[in-house]
């Protein structure tokens, strides 16, 4: 045996996410791997055990949620710019169209 110290393999830097090899399963599916805290994981497990589903199933709505609701959240926060792009001309508006209003009542 030699007195030289064992080296140690460099560790290797995940490439980043989108540049790996995709693999494709059934029904256009891809599988990914995916590092969670071991609580998260645990909390995961437990929640689709109660919910009946398998821990993918769970992931899979919980991130096609978490999309949707970033989605709503970009087109409120766009209505709210044009509502407020727009907010002298809709009071223009209405001020002018307010006796209308008034003779319905």
């Amino acid at each position: 045996m030699s007195d030289q110290p064992k080296r140690q393999k460099p560790l290797k830097k995940s490439p980043p996410a989108g540049s790996r090899r995709r693999r494709t399963t059934s029904a256009g599916r891809e599988r990914v791997l995916i590092e969670f805290p071991t609580g998260l994981l645990q909390r995961a497990t437990e929640a689709a055990t109660t919910m009946e589903k398998n821990r993918s199933e769970l992931i899979r709505t919980a991130v096609e949620k978490y999309l949707e609701e970033m989605k709503k959240q970009r087109f409120e926060a766009e209505l709210a710019a044009g509502y407020a792009a727009n907010a002298e001309r809709n009071l223009e508006l209405a001020e002018e169209f307010a006796h209308v209003d008034r003779e319905s009542f």
